[in-house]
């Protein structure tokens, strides 16, 4: 990535207060009462949703004893959680799941996905990305199309950054198969897929599931990510797609599950260079 992520600067910053909450043994009430803030507060901020002011920021550290060093560290990460978002033109038409998410996959550095009918979002064209958030119907305003377009190109940056994000897709066939946006459309996303996939190498494995595979452990399954991030900090998180939002996964049992899915599902797919055969066939059958 080309520079930090704020909403990972915040996450990680309410990990650190949360963990050292927890290692002392002091309830939140006791936390809240030094920064005189409520307990709600101190939650939102232990996780991530919120940044605290400096002020508050420095009461809760004095209370919960860190080192100097640690306090300055702290600070510095809550001065990269106020920067702006990649998404933060665009903050007026994006729920905020849909702000935080995107800022988690800026600033993660591998992304494990399941896609099981569309293709991946950020492999996707612009005319084909068009035909998908225009099928939202009247949950989204025409207007909204183009800029929600728009953004959708600004979070494939990563995969060209200095520091572009490692990426593993596995999707169903149908998602090569179907024909958003109409024959046409569909035929110059196959193509664009082909050529992702010889632009990036390693850095992006697409694999896919298909028909003929009669089972798989994710069949059925809604689209999953499972985002790694550089810092040590942090552990491995899902974001997970529904159709009425988006949900954020952190227990480490249910993330491990998701892992063991997308391997799964990944060792029930065709190898990359069979499914980029599998993709060119596609598009020459329309």
């Amino acid at each position: 990535m080309d520079a930090p992520s704020p909403v990972v600067a915040a996450h990680e910053l309410g990990r650190r207060l949360r963990k050292r909450r927890d290692t002392l043994g002091l309830p939140a009430t006791d936390v809240a009462r030094a920064a005189r803030c409520t307990p709600q507060y101190l939650s939102q901020v232990e996780t991530g949703k919120k940044v605290p002011a400096v002020e508050k920021l420095t009461a809760i550290s004095a209370r919960l004893e860190f080192a100097a060093d640690e306090a300055d560290e702290l600070v510095e990460l809550r001065t990269l959680a106020v920067q702006r978002g990649p998404l933060a033109a665009y903050g007026g038409i994006f729920s905020t799941e849909m702000l935080r998410f995107s800022g988690f996959e800026f600033g993660c550095e591998s992304m494990h996905s399941y896609s099981g009918g569309l293709v991946h979002g950020l492999l996707q064209t612009p005319e084909y990305a068009h035909a998908v958030i225009r099928s939202g119907g009247a949950r989204i305003r025409q207007a909204e199309v183009d800029r929600r377009v728009q953004a959708r190109l600004v979070r494939q940056q990563r995969l060209c950054s200095s520091n572009p994000l490692m990426l593993s897709v596995v999707m169903g066939e149908a998602a090569i198969r179907q024909q958003v946006g109409g024959r046409d459309v569909l035929q110059r996303q196959l193509a664009h897929l082909a050529e992702q996939i010889e632009a990036h190498g390693p850095r992006l494995q697409l694999r896919v599931i298909p028909f003929s595979v009669s089972g798989h452990p994710v069949l059925g399954a809604p689209d999953f990510h499972l985002l790694g991030f550089p810092s040590g900090r942090l552990p491995e998180l899902v974001w997970l797609d529904t159709l009425n939002g988006m949900d954020l996964v952190e227990d480490p049992v249910a993330v491990h599950e998701y892992r063991l899915a997308h391997a799964a599902a990944a060792d029930a797919a065709l190898q990359v260079v069979d499914s980029l055969e599998l993709i060119e066939r596609a598009a020459q059958e329309l």
